[in-house]
């Protein structure tokens, strides 16, 4: 999730458990908490490769967040002395934070090691868009009149809010799965796999992309559509410029990584590497260069990001997607 949800997030959560014993040292550690994780992001690895596949590696692990925080809480204790005598609430605030945390993250599509060290799978339950107001929203009123107005049963109802939204959107999650694999089987659409995740800002308009062989496809459903038949895109994945770099480090490391939605392209002698997952076509978040063609050859080189179109003008589309099903991206 966006680093506002993690803080305030936490932030609700320290309020609840420990605010009326220790008051706003609660709700500042718990936002302090929340956003630990993620600081992962700025840990240079030496590749622009291994700081996407290595985010959310070891600081997103359930093991190691759950050992870390008797040390946490033992450092918030020498911190404030005063509050000694709550080591265990301590503890039980920043365990249920830190993994909070985690598990927020696990909801979206970007994949999370949570088992890491046993497991290095990034794991993945696509259930809400990185950004989502409907979630953040409740929490961020909720911590606001805790700090502002002392009101802290406003701080609970929020949480509360957000919570019933989330399980909200998994059990949508869970229905938009069933819903995609029974109308593509319908209409004949071949695949090996696919994979369904809210389009930004909502969980009413899912994105699915699936692969076939050297294709992809991008479909949307939205709630609302009822019986409608998918309009469904074909894309190559141009596999074939994968020849000769296969084993090539970044390659195979973004391969493993996108759980094998991706596609290749060429651009000015320059081969891209692209997941699928995030974005939309044609304007994905994560391109790499990861070779370059000299003549028939693909010569590995030292991977480049590219930069990231944001295309906001469809914005407006994805609003009317989510009421028509034969609307069309401008």
């Amino acid at each position: 999730m966006d680093s506002l949800t993690q803080l305030v997030f936490g932030a609700a959560c320290g309020e609840a458990i420990l605010g009326k014993k220790v008051g706003r040292r609660a709700l500042i550690w718990g936002g302090v908490l929340g956003t630990l994780p993620d600081l992962d992001v700025f840990i240079p690895l030496g590749s622009p490769v291994d700081d996407f596949v290595s985010h959310r590696g070891f600081s997103h692990s359930l093991f190691l967040l759950a050992l870390l925080s008797p040390l946490i809480a033992k450092l918030i204790t020498t911190i404030h002395k005063d509050t000694k005598q709550l080591y265990a609430k301590w503890v039980f605030l920043s365990f249920i934070v830190l993994e909070g945390s985690v598990l927020l993250d696990l909801l979206t599509i970007y994949g999370t090691q949570i088992f890491w060290p046993f497991d290095t799978t990034p794991h993945a339950v696509p259930s809400l868009f990185i950004i989502d107001p409907l979630f953040t929203l409740p929490i961020l009123i909720g911590v606001s009149a805790a700090l502002f107005l002392k009101n802290y049963r406003l701080n609970f109802i929020g949480l509360c809010l957000s919570l019933a939204y989330l399980i909200w959107a998994l059990g949508v999650s869970v229905f938009i799965n069933g819903k995609m694999e029974e109308k593509l089987n319908e209409q004949g659409v071949p695949y090996s796999q696919f994979i369904s995740s809210p389009a930004p800002f909502t969980s009413l308009l899912w994105r699915t992309v699936g692969i076939h062989n050297d294709q992809y496809f991008e479909t949307y459903y939205s709630l609302f559509d009822g019986d409608a038949p998918l309009s469904v895109n074909f894309y190559p994945r141009n596999l074939s410029l994968m020849t000769g770099i296969e084993e090539h480090p970044p390659v195979a490391k973004l391969e493993k990584f996108t759980r094998g939605y991706f596609a290749m392209s060429e651009n000015n002698e320059s081969i891209a590497m692209t997941d699928l997952r995030m974005g939309s076509e044609p304007n994905y978040v994560f391109q790499f260069k990861v070779a370059e063609l000299e003549g028939s050859k693909n010569i590995p080189t030292k991977p480049i990001r590219l930069q990231a179109i944001r295309d906001w003008s469809q914005l407006p589309w994805l609003w009317e997607r989510i009421w028509n099903p034969i609307a069309q991206p401008i």
